[in-house]
């Protein structure tokens, strides 16, 4: 289905989402950014991007935009940032960079401790945070899993969905131990959970030899977006028009991903060499899935909806992670899409 961004319209509508993303930061009083002189030829507009992670599939859509010229076409000059552990919010707070990527449940928190970033583009519709276990235990689903004869689950301790499962299912049966970062511990435990992404962890065990089995964490209710573009909206009021666009660009470079990730995979295969080309593959096919569904199929890559944003804050008020209600329309800059 063609995307609703992507059609004939695409530069009038590019400009509206410009002027829709200024608009949410309150910048549609008037002010405008500089013009270039008449005839001139406009320096390319900067913007830094600090990731949160290595170069993987869950960043093909910005790597394809950069391959392919798409932020170039829209006189875009983006500087990636950041990496494992970069506090990308903070930064994104202290104006060390423009725009992060970040977890919609962290835009939440984040917001009720006084700080106004926003999320302004989802990568994925749906969480492609998992429980990997052992086929072999013939669980069914979460619950039938947490319900078993336990055994030890790797996660790292404090995570809202942690603080989820911990007050949906009973885990009295299970040994928590922190998350390794490795599949090493699994594959010698067939009694052993861990945390993954679906699009690294369970393909390792698999090319290791196990027989992995995972349950989607959203499949417990819990589901916030994951790989957020967040920003500030003092950067919307600054920069509102080049943000728009380099969403719509996001969003072109994710089409072309989904398509085609072979010449993204390739370029970020040579940024994190301890990824083969098959895993990305293999990666890019198991998240697919969970970046396009029927509702970005009507509203486009990347869309939120209000209702999605009200439930997270509603669940994390309810584990006693906010100190007071968070309004979920402040949480992201877009027109309001109702599913």
């Amino acid at each position: 289905m063609t995307n609703p961004l992507r059609t004939a319209l695409g530069s009038a509508l590019g400009s509206a989402l410009a002027l829709a993303l200024a608009c949410a930061a309150g910048g549609c009083g008037g002010e405008t950014q500089d013009a270039a002189p008449a005839g001139a030829a406009a320096a390319p507009a900067g913007l830094r991007l600090a990731l949160n992670w290595k170069p993987e599939p869950e960043f093909g859509g910005i790597f394809e935009a950069e391959r392919a010229g798409l932020f170039a076409k829209r006189g875009l000059a983006v500087e990636r940032t950041g990496g494992p552990g970069a506090p990308v919010v903070q930064m994104v707070q202290a104006g060390q960079v423009e725009l992060g990527i970040a977890a919609a449940d962290e835009v939440v928190l984040a917001r009720d401790r006084g700080s106004d970033v926003v999320a302004v583009y989802a990568t994925y519709q749906r969480s492609p945070q998992g429980i990997m276990v052992h086929a072999a235990r013939g669980a069914g689903s979460l619950a039938e899993l947490f319900a078993s004869r336990g055994g030890t689950l790797a996660v790292e301790p404090g995570l809202p969905y942690v603080k989820w499962f911990e007050k949906r299912y009973d885990l009295s049966r299970w040994k928590i131990v922190p998350y390794s970062y490795s599949v090493a511990p699994f594959l010698g435990d067939p009694e052993m959970a861990q945390q993954v992404f679906v699009t690294a962890e369970p393909i390792a065990a698999r090319r290791q030899g196990a027989d992995p089995q995972v349950f989607l964490v959203a499949e417990s209710g819990f589901d916030p977006y994951t790989a957020v573009v967040i920003t500030r909206r003092e950067s919307l009021r600054a920069n509102g028009a080049r943000i728009g666009d380099f969403v719509l660009a996001l969003q072109e470079g994710w089409r072309a991903y989904l398509d085609d990730p072979a010449p993204a995979n390739a370029v970020m295969g040579a940024l994190n060499t301890e990824m083969d080309a098959e895993t990305f593959r293999l990666g890019a096919a198991a998240q697919a899935p969970l970046v396009e569904d029927d509702f970005t199929r009507r509203h486009g890559l990347g869309a939120m909806s209000l209702e999605r944003w009200a439930t997270l804050a509603k669940q994390l008020r309810e584990l006693g992670l906010l100190d007071r209600d968070v309004d979920p329309q402040s949480c992201f800059a877009e027109p309001v899409l109702q599913d």
